[in-house]
């Protein structure tokens, strides 16, 4: 299988190299086909792959990603000075950026989209004194990341000037700023549309929003004053296939041009066809099985332990994800610093599962709780670290069935999902999500993933004292060396109590027409069409 793999892998050098040696066409347009619509497109409220990779193409953060990687580069500012004791940052913004709506880009327009997330607005503006809005959502990411026990102010001291004083350090500062999250916005924009804010983007980015039809496209159009030189694109589609047969059967048939999430055996038919391509890279990424910490049924990490060796891992792998993965034993990547590959994973041991399962007396504790069976959740639309949620559901209701357990799966659609799971609805036992790391830090994946006692926005709401307190040391050691072995217990620990079963990394591939030129995959899984081209 890994000779595969690597034939993969050779196959996408090769056809990069073809497409680095053209010469970059202005015009035209791209149709991506994606398995999910967008939840929102105001950056400060999702949570989401499908409305941050339209995000990624409407807005700009403080700072960027470097292609293909996590490497920080400016962004809207051009320089950003650190005092000595880590709690003030100085960015120095890029000047004559304008939002698409013709409104300046300044530091008072950093302040307003930053300090709206804020609990306590300790802001001070220049010159513009914006109002925020009094009604909006949780900011969720701002909420499960921490920012409100980061951040203590933001000013802007002069027209192209944002100071930040942190109150305590933080080593990913930097990192997160290059989040979605953390986007620009127009503050005339969001007074003008309010709550509908999120239908009517706007932002600096390369491409300008143009029109969204629920449930079927998003269209953008390009930016053609953007401070980075005008996308060669005219216009982007995004069209909404949920079915990842139909998706593919339209990539062939050249109604679209780039295919997201493919069925792996579809990545055969790819490869055999003349008129397409792959890209691939090692997924910065976790598919993950968690349990509703908030019920009684699962306090004993006995059960939680039962359940993981319940689960055969390898085959879903090997059946589901066709090898394009490995099996997961910890919740941050192998690709990631700070991974632990000291840990020995939980065999499949159905034998071990059943014994576990009679020592912590679940089904009597199961009929206590008035329930025959338990329910998993398993998600609707493809995701990068999960090819098809259903059938990995389908997988594990089987596995379980074998030690005695009967297993309902559960689905909605995929907004509805998402909130029913943030709300920790009692229906929920198991539940199926992933992530896809946001900036290279292993604090978004260890923190963000796990730690309840942060935020009630954190997903899994384990809540954990000593984890808590390794995960505050880390973010405010001075050296990397210590914050890799504050991860490594942190490692250790989720492998003890088992508050989620780590099921895979995923190899991401997708396949595209021919006539797309330099596309490239990113690490965080963001879709960045400002440096692509087509024929």
């Amino acid at each position: 299988m890994r000779r595969w793999w690597f034939a993969v892998l050779a196959a996408v050098f090769l056809l990069s190299g073809v497409a680095f040696a053209a010469t970059p066409k202005i015009g035209g347009t791209l149709v991506f086909g994606r398995g999910g619509d967008s939840v929102g497109l105001d950056p400060a409220f999702e949570t989401d792959g499908n409305s941050f990779m339209i995000c990624d193409n409407v807005y700009d953060q403080l700072v960027l990603y470097a292609d293909e990687s996590t490497d920080i580069v400016p962004g809207l500012a051009t320089s950003w000075d650190v005092s000595k004791d880590g709690l003030t940052y100085t960015f120095h913004l890029r000047k004559g950026v304008k939002f698409h709506d013709g409104t300046p880009m300044n530091a008072d327009a950093v302040v307003f989209s930053l300090g709206r997330m804020m609990k306590e607005k300790k802001v001070k503006f220049f010159k513009d004194k914006w109002e925020f809005p009094k009604d909006q959502p949780p900011a969720e990411y701002w909420l499960s990341m921490e920012m409100d026990n980061i951040i203590d102010s933001i000013e802007a001291t002069d027209e192209y000037t944002v100071v930040f004083k942190l109150k305590r350090p933080e080593a990913p500062f930097i990192a997160n700023m290059g989040m979605d999250f953390a986007a620009i916005v127009s503050p005339t924009a969001v007074l003008k549309y309010g709550p509908d804010f999120k239908s009517h983007p706007v932002g600096t980015g390369p491409f300008k929003f143009v029109k969204w039809i629920k449930d079927d496209r998003i269209i953008l159009e390009a930016n053609l004053d953007y401070w980075d030189g005008r996308p060669y694109l005219d216009q982007a589609i995004f069209r909404v296939i949920p079915d990842n047969s139909v998706r593919f059967l339209e990539l062939k048939t050249g109604n679209i041009d780039i295919c997201q999430f493919p069925n792996p055996e579809d990545i055969e038919l790819a490869k055999a066809d003349p008129n397409l391509k792959l890209v691939s890279q090692p997924g910065m990424n976790i598919g993950y099985v968690s349990f509703n910490h908030t019920k009684p049924l699962w306090q004993d990490k006995r059960i939680r332990k039962a359940i993981a060796y319940a689960i055969n891992k390898k085959a879903i792998v090997d059946n589901i994800y066709y090898g394009l993965g490995q099996v997961a034993k910890n919740t941050i990547p192998p690709n990631m610093w700070g991974y632990n590959d000291d840990i020995q994973d939980y065999p499949y041991d159905p034998e071990m599962a059943k014994k576990l399962l009679k020592e912590a007396k679940f089904f009597e504790k199961l009929k206590a709780a008035g329930q025959t069976k338990i329910t998993l959740w398993s998600m609707p639309v493809p995701r990068p670290y999960n090819p098809n949620g259903m059938k990995v559901g389908e997988a594990i209701q089987a596995d379980l069935k074998k030690v005695g357990i009967d297993v309902e799966l559960v689905t909605f659609e995929w907004g509805t999902y998402l909130k029913k799971q943030r709300e920790q609805d009692a229906s929920m036992d198991l539940f199926q999500l992933g992530w896809t790391g946001d900036n290279g830090d292993p604090d978004n994946f260890l923190a963000v993933l796990l730690d309840g006692y942060a935020d009630p926005n954190v997903r899994t709401q384990w809540k954990n004292k000593e984890y808590h307190e390794i995960i505050l040391k880390a973010k405010q050691a001075s050296s990397k060396e210590e914050r890799i072995k504050l991860y490594r217990r942190a490692q250790e620990l989720i492998h003890e109590e088992v508050p989620l079963i780590n099921i895979a990394h995923s190899l991401v591939v997708w396949p595209m027409q021919k006539r797309v030129h330099n596309f490239k995959l990113h690490p965080t899984g963001s879709v960045r069409l400002h440096k692509v081209w087509v024929d």
